[in-house]
Parts: C-alpha cells; structure tokens; sequence
C-alpha cells in the first residue's frame, strides 16, 4: 500500500510538472523584438574570479581582449593561487586586463566573496572614475568562459531599458564533441537556455548563471549589505532573485553565448552538481522575500524554480517505487494465469519518462544543425537517463547540508 502511494504521488509530481514544463516550452516559442532606442556608450568590465586557473585562463583571456567593443576592460581576481593564475593574467594587455590578488586567510572563501572583494577594489582604485554607475556593466566570466566575439553588441541593446538590471546569456560547453557526457552537458544547458530561460522573459523571472551573467552597476548598487553576491554555493541564483525582488528586470539574451568546459568525469560532474543542488537548498531562506516583494506571476515562478530540489528528491524514489510495483503485479499475473506484464506497463512509463525529448530534441536540433532532428532526438532520450546523476547529486548535496558542510566544491579544469 505505502508503495503504491510513493509510486501514485510520484507519478502525480512528474505530471504536473510536465504540463508546467510543457506552458514553458510553449511560451519560449514566442519571439521578442527590440529595437535600439536611447544609444549610450557604456562600459563594461569583465570579473574573472580564479583559483589556481593556469590551464584555462590565458584563452579566456584573449578571447575578451580580442572583443570588438570600444570601452572595455577585465578585472583578473586571483583568489590565493599557488600556480601561474597571476603571472599569466599580468602577461596579458596591461590596458584591458588589471589584477587584483586576494591571500589568505580572506581568499578562498567562495565564488561570490572573491566578486565583492573584486567590486570593492573597482570603486576604491579609481578605475570607475568618470563612467556613471547607470552605464558601468560588470560582467562575471568564469576562467573557463570563451565569450562569442558579438557578445557586446548583443547585450548592448537590453541595457537601453533602464528597468534592466542584468541580462544572462547562453551557455555553452566547447568540448561538446569529446564525449557522450561533455554533449549531456551541453544540452542541458541548451535546453534550460531556450525553454525555461526563454519562457521566463515574458514571466520576469529570468535566473542569472555563474557565467555570462552582465549587471548593470546601479542595480547591484540597490542590493546593499557587504557586496551583491551571498556567500550562497548558489551565489548567481541569489543576485537573480535579489535583482527582481527590488524591481529589476531579468533578461535573457538568445542571440549570444558564453562557452565554458565540460566535465568529462562523471564523479566530478556529481561533485558538480551536488554543489548546485545545496546551493537550491540554501536558497529556501529566499521564500519570504520572494513573497513580499516580487509580484504574483514571477513569485510563483520562482517558487516553482527553488522548489526543484524536493521535486528531484521525491522523483528519485520513483524508479524504485516502479520496479518493485512492477514485480508485485509480476509475481499476482503470474499466481493468476494472466499475460505478465500489461501494455500499459511499457507505454505509460515511456509516455512519462520520454515525451519530453522530443522537445528538447527540436531544441537542440536548431542549435546544432549539423546532428540533424532524428540524432538529436536520440541523444535527447538519452537525456533522459543522463538527468538521473542528479538523483545522486541530490542526495549528497542533502547529506551535506544535513552535516553541516559548506566548503566550495570547486571544479577541476582538464
């Protein structure tokens, strides 16, 4: 009986968040246009927070220089490195590319603290002297991050909206063909790009990444406190958040992309992972605000987003749950001379399990043309089971919560 009930309500949870899924995916067909209204010349500066980043950095950083744009500069945050993270960032063109070193015991506390830290050394070095806070735009690369050379041009024009506070870009991973996981990855985040990213434009719950993320100055400005960013693992999907609830707007850019590498271990991808999903977790403390201060349509939204964590707890019994129904109706047909196993047995889980790839299929088709819709339609079933790491990532990014531990899980670069 408990079992059926696991199996019936996990099912129900899988449904109803289908047809949620599937409003999105419906609404992230819409097409928004814009036209240019207000030009202004803005600068942008590009925050790299690094730790021991020497294999990945030198690229990154030539990739920014290289950029096409008038007014720009990169802000290089070496938080405690003990190999050439600095010394490769010093070798680079002294007028795009300052650096900023932090040592312990104040270095290595996380993402978001070596980010204040690096703002807090823009306004007291003078470095911002002359550009109004309306038309400074940071913008947070990670070392890994190679940006798409029209990546400027292609933000530019959500800033001219001064209700914009911050606008994420895609993201892609560049080692896409080395692997069956490396192109998991870059699915993934294709799809949460184009559909769920691309639907929240028209809810105005749009979420910011750890990469590619650009903010308006001022908006950053009206957070408060010691700096923007939490000392969250999630710390990007803490700003998101913040930014809306005091009456920014989130954009999405479609057109332009950040791409970063891939984690070709499955062990370090869960690691990955788990950090993320404790992250989510922390980010409950956000409910309160999101229901005081975010408008109805956007704070359903977001409260549907932070509850993921749950969600994908409570899916991971599924599979369990099916198996062992599965072998109690097995063992009953069996007793009573009936055909082992119903046709519904096999269609309804696929129903459950597989609708999606097909949309996520069509998505990624349109990216990657080259694979074609039939291949990618396969590798979107095959999706399908690459999303069961983060069962394991969940519990362990549970575990961890449960325990007390908060250190950063930083990824290893290859």
């Amino acid at each position: 009986m408990i079992i059926e009930l696991l199996l019936w309500a996990s099912v129900s949870l899988i449904v109803l968040a289908g047809c949620y899924n599937t409003s999105l995916f419906l609404l992230s067909r819409r097409r928004i246009r814009r036209v240019r209204t207000d030009r202004r010349e803005r600068f942008y500066v590009f925050l790299l927070a690094c730790l021991n980043e020497e294999r990945v950095l030198s690229e990154s950083l030539a990739r920014i220089i290289s950029l096409p744009a008038g007014n720009f500069m990169a802000l290089v945050i070496d938080d405690g490195s003990d190999d050439r993270t600095s010394e490769i960032a010093l070798a680079a063109d002294p007028d795009r590319v300052r650096v900023h070193r932090r040592t312990l015991p104040n270095a290595r506390r996380g993402k978001g603290a070596a980010l204040n830290d690096g703002v807090r050394h823009l306004r007291e070095s003078g470095l911002l002297v002359g550009h109004d806070p309306e038309d400074i735009v940071l913008c947070v690369v990670d070392a890994d991050g190679r940006l798409d050379p029209h990546v400027v041009q292609s933000v530019d024009p959500y800033f001219d909206d001064p209700r914009t506070g911050a606008v994420q870009v895609c993201v892609r991973m560049y080692n896409r063909g080395q692997g069956l996981l490396a192109r998991m990855q870059d699915m993934e985040f294709v799809v949460y790009g184009d559909v769920f990213q691309s639907a929240r434009r028209f809810i105005g719950s749009v979420g910011m990444g750890g990469n590619g993320q650009f903010m308006r100055l001022s908006a950053l400005n009206t957070l408060g406190g010691d700096g923007p960013w939490s000392d969250s693992l999630t710390e990007d999907l803490d700003l998101g958040v913040r930014l809306i609830a005091k009456g920014w707007t989130n954009q999405h850019c479609t057109t332009a992309s950040v791409s970063q590498q891939a984690v070709l271990s499955l062990r370090r991808l869960i690691r990955q992972r788990s950090r993320w999903f404790q992250g989510h977790l922390q980010s409950a403390g956000l409910v309160p605000l999101i229901l005081r201060d975010v408008p109805t349509r956007p704070a359903l939204d977001l409260l549907y987003h932070l509850s993921s964590p749950v969600l994908i707890l409570l899916t991971s019994l599924l599979p369990l749950s099916f198996l062992v129904a599965l072998g109690a109706t097995t063992v009953a047909s069996i007793q009573e001379g009936q055909p082992l196993v119903s046709p519904m047995w096999l269609l309804g889980p696929y129903l459950l399990s597989f609708t999606a790839a097909y949309a996520y299929g069509f998505v990624y088709a349109r990216r990657e043309r080259d694979l074609g819709l039939v291949r990618s339609v396969l590798l979107a079933h095959v999706f399908v089971f690459y999303g069961y790491i983060w069962f394991a990532a969940g519990w362990w990014g549970f575990w961890r919560m449960l325990t007390g531990k908060r250190t950063w899980l930083k990824t290893a670069r290859t």
